[in-house]
């Protein structure tokens, strides 16, 4: 043990811990006021959490409690604000005599201390109470949400707890209804899930937790032996999660990634996204509702990039791609397929009290006509409820299209929609409307958002790869000996081809060139498209999307698309979609190469450009906005996102992408999806407002100078830090980048594999992931402190915060970020590396970030002004401190010792270290 060990554990001793811990535990929760059904569900978790640990080993929950203990007495007061003035020892830990920096070594001491294996459990357990308390969060909101539509009249004229019949009240009082319809009729919501690896939960995690919150949904309403069950049940579920290592054992593959969104279609969207559109037209139609045609357009079309999405990504392949197709479509088709069925069996309406109409009795003829055997079957079953009968007939039909039986199957998404419509004008013409607009509306709406093929699939590869195909081939010839990667690309446009062919053009259309520099790169996947194929017709139908992602492109960009539109290729496109155009921004290189204020700027400069460029050429642009979870890449509140976008830059039509843990979590439990779901859409709606498009161009107008000022002195801050000799490999010391980089968390590699060797080549999410792991978080507002500094007008910084809501919304982001930094942890990883210097640069800009975001918002602690989320996240900071410290000192044994240390202990050091990334994931949520 060193002499600084010996020292902390020896003041760790001169505090007695025992009996009194989780007392002061529970006291926390009360002193945070924290609203009292949510310090409930924390304090019963701590209960059962402790009893599961107390169950496994006494010795180990006497360690969680002194632990816990240590770090809760540690965030008492301010520590992010006195940790900038603490002098600290070699390894970063605080020297000061204040009983919070006390507390801090005592539970440095507490780590220090562990064995690897005790080490491990107990890090176990801290992970798996950051579930719990997620959980015990999202309950909450759900809690909260019901209580405030418990509580709405049906007089009323909007349901404020549905924000979109809010924002299409709002815009037909602005523009009239006949305007606001045909807007409403526009809109689109269209998520694009991705498989970049920042959920670092496991599936096998995900389905104890889904368990578990059932189980606490249902504990405030039980009794007796009910209750005592209920508990049982929880710490059952509880202990397994403790037992459950919260890594894989190895990353998964693109068709095993597949299964999140075939879990999150069947846990939440396929019945929730039909819940959407009906509670919208309950509002607007009151009375009539489900018995008249719906208002609410199928408005949410959700994509995919896993198992398509190429770039950087060798385990993507052509083959892999035509399985995941097979596997979201199979799986689609099967849903309907079930819900068409028990939709038509309770079609119980007997033909002489609800008529089938002639068009009715054709289908059923031709129904006949196609196959006798599953017409007599239907007909044994239904024979007086024709209805009834077709229903159960296209229930076979689907069943006969999982199979690919030809004679029966439907070939496309249209023809079931086709056959639903007659049976709804039947059931409408006989006086049947509940029906018709009821429960086969649903099914329609199901359809019409899922089509056969449940998600859209995006293809995506690297400009460069496809020049060096390109050159590949015209060297050696199509039929010549060409480069695996150049078989790979040919074989993909194959395999689009192919799905398009199989599952209709909807399923594979969409073509993203990451790094589009110029227009011939749009032109390069066009030709590579024709070379493919030895015949014109078999060409699949694509839309080649630029994706601008750095800032030299971002600020160039008009001038591509001005030479993409000259092309032959993209003319014809743009004949055939009535002139629609996607262009993707990508946020995450952009505030990697620049900094996350410039890039901020510079994106919402890039859009306004190109929406005013969409307008001149008679364009329908969509925007898709390549964003993550965490605020260096774009995260945050989408809804505030798109009501801060420039006029004209949404359309109606909002595309991004959801990437990592933020999927789960906005799409994991129904009710918080389809809030979720109608506040974006909402927004999306209101950005067409004249209120909303004047506020947003006049306040862009206004703080222009302010905003220029910024820029200058955060990009000139920002490259100083990434430009300073030695700063990658001093990055990749002081972050957990490296293990980051093994953790088996998702299939794709952390490096794109072009060769290059410096952070150009790292991708953002490694670099704001490892960021965020240091409770630094860099990435989301390094050199906007320095930039407020420099122009030294704090009213001028809050007077455009209340009126610009581009700039509110960067602040609030930076504001969220900063409360889930710890200035004492990160001074412990920036010791581990030897360069004073930048370890310098980086904590006075992380302490003078801070202070400026709080002056700016009037806040006196971060996120004080944002009642529950503030006050949850001091709640779980203990907990993440506690993982921290135990991350921050394995690393510190593998760097030191990296000689020294067998392969074994190397091994078990290692498996620590990614125990405490998911763990501090958990706990930090939106880290990538």
């Amino acid at each position: 043990m060193t002499e600084e060990r010996t020292t902390r554990a020896a003041e760790a001793g001169s505090h007695k811990l025992g009996a009194t811990d989780t007392d002061i535990v529970y006291q926390s929760y009360s002193e945070i006021e924290l609203p009292e059904r949510l310090h409930e569900s924390l304090a019963l978790f701590l209960r059962l959490e402790r009893s599961v640990l107390r169950d496994y080993d006494p010795r180990i929950c006497d360690l969680f409690d002194k632990l816990l203990n240590s770090v809760i007495r540690a965030n008492e007061g301010d520590p992010g604000g006195a940790a900038a003035g603490e002098e600290t020892d070699g390894q970063g830990v605080p020297l000061a005599n204040t009983p919070s920096a006390q507390a801090f070594r005592d539970a440095v001491a507490l780590i220090d201390d562990l064995s690897i294996d005790d080490a491990q459990v107990v890090v176990r357990a801290f992970t798996s109470f950051f579930h719990l308390a997620n959980l015990s969060e999202e309950n909450y909101r759900v809690e909260t949400l019901l209580e405030r539509e418990r509580k709405v009249s049906i007089d009323a004229i909007v349901d404020p707890t549905n924000e979109l019949t809010v924002a299409y009240d709002q815009l037909t009082r602005e523009i009239g209804g006949g305007p606001a319809t045909q807007l409403l009729g526009k809109l689109e919501f269209h998520p694009v899930f991705t498989a970049h690896p920042t959920e670092a939960r496991r599936r096998a995690v995900e389905g104890k937790i889904r368990r578990i919150a059932q189980l606490l949904a249902e504990h405030p309403n039980l009794g007796g032996s009910a209750l005592v069950e209920n508990e049982r049940h929880l710490l059952q579920e509880i202990d397994a999660l403790v037992r459950t290592s919260p890594t894989a054992a190895q990353k998964p593959t693109p068709i095993e990634e597949a299964d999140t969104i075939i879990d999150i279609f069947d846990n939440c969207l396929f019945d929730t996204i039909p819940e959407v559109y009906r509670r919208f037209d309950d509002w607007v139609l009151g009375e009539y509702a489900g018995s008249v045609p719906p208002v609410c357009p199928a408005f949410f079309h959700p994509g995919s990039w896993i198992g398509s999405d190429r770039d950087g990504n060798p385990n993507v392949t052509a083959k892999v791609s035509r399985e995941v197709a097979a596997k979201f479509a199979t799986h689609m088709v099967q849903a309907l397929e079930e819900k068409c069925r028990r939709v038509g069996r309770n079609l119980t309406l007997e033909a002489d009290h609800t008529k089938p109409s002639d068009e009715l009795l054709n289908l059923w003829n031709h129904q006949v006509e196609m196959s006798e055997v599953l017409t007599s079957r239907a007909s044994a079953i239904s024979a007086l409820e024709p209805h009834r009968a077709v229903m159960l007939v296209m229930a076979d039909r689907l069943n006969a299209t999982v199979r690919r039986n030809a004679d029966t199957m439907y070939h496309t998404a249209d023809e079931l929609l086709a056959d639903l419509r007659v049976v709804q004008r039947s059931l409408a013409a006989a006086g049947a409307p509940r029906a018709a607009y009821g429960p086969v509306q649903t099914l329609i709406w199901q359809v019409e958002t899922f089509g056969f093929h449940m998600v859209e699939m995006e293809f995506r590869q690297h400009s460069v790869v496809h020049e060096r195909a390109l050159a590949d081939i015209r060297e050696h010839g199509i039929h010549g000996e060409l480069a695996p990667m150049t078989r790979e690309v040919l074989d993909t446009f194959r395999a689009i081809g192919s799905i398009q062919k199989r599952y209709g053009q909807k399923m594979a259309h969409r073509y993203i060139i990451s790094f589009t520099k110029r227009a011939s790169h749009v032109a390069d996947v066009y030709e590579l498209a024709n070379l493919a194929f030895a015949h014109a017709e078999d060409v699949p139908a694509l839309d080649v999307i630029p994706l601008f992602e750095q800032l030299e492109d971002l600020e160039g960009c008009v001038d591509i698309l001005d030479e993409m539109l000259e092309l032959p290729a993209v003319q014809k496109r743009l004949a055939q979609t009535n002139r629609r155009m996607e262009v993707m921004l990508g946020y995450s290189d952009s505030s990697k190469d620049a900094g996350p204020t410039t890039a901020t700027l510079a994106l919402h400069a890039a859009q306004a450009r190109i929406a005013a460029w969409a307008e001149k050429h008679d364009i329908d642009l969509v925007l898709m906005h390549g964003r993550g979870g965490a605020v260096g890449r774009g995260g945050g509140p989408a809804n505030r996102a798109v009501l801060a976008q420039p006029k004209g830059s949404v359309n109606c039509f909002f595309k991004v992408t959801e990437q990592g843990e933020v999927i789960f979590a906005r799409y994991g439990n129904p009710l918080l999806a389809r809030r979720h779901i109608e506040s974006v859409a909402a927004a999306t709606l209101l950005n067409s407002a004249p209120s909303i498009e004047q506020a947003n161009t006049e306040s862009t107008a206004r703080y222009a100078d302010m905003a220029e000022r910024l820029n200058r002195a955060s990009h000139e801050r920002y490259l100083d830090l990434l430009n300073t000799e030695g700063f990658a490999p001093w990055f990749s010391i002081v972050t957990p980048l490296a293990e980051v980089g093994l953790l088996p968390i998702g299939s794709r590699p952390a490096k794109r594999g072009l060769g290059a060797q410096s952070l150009d080549d790292l991708r953002t999410i490694p670099w704001v992931f490892s960021w965020s792991q240091a409770r630094i978080n860099l990435a989301a507002w390094y050199g906007l402190g320095t930039a407020c500094e420099k122009l030294g007008d704090l009213e001028l910084l809050q007077r455009a915060y209340r009126e610009w809501p581009l700039f509110a919304t960067f602040i609030d982001n930076i504001e969220m970020s900063i409360a889930k930094t710890d200035g004492r942890i990160a001074k412990m990883y920036l010791a581990l590396g030897d360069r004073e210097d930048l370890a310098r640069k980086v904590y006075e800009e992380m302490q003078l970030t801070r202070r400026w975001a709080l002056a700016i918002t009037g806040a006196a602690w971060p996120l004080e002004h944002r009642h529950v989320l503030g006050r949850a996240v001091r709640v779980r900071n203990p907990y993440v401190d506690a993982l921290s410290l135990a991350q921050v000192r394995a690393l510190r044994l593998v760097r030191e010792q990296q000689e020294e240390l067998t392969e074994e202990r190397k091994a078990e050091l290692l498996a620590l270290i990614l125990s405490t990334v998911t763990g501090v994931s958990a706990g930090l949520q939106n880290t990538g």
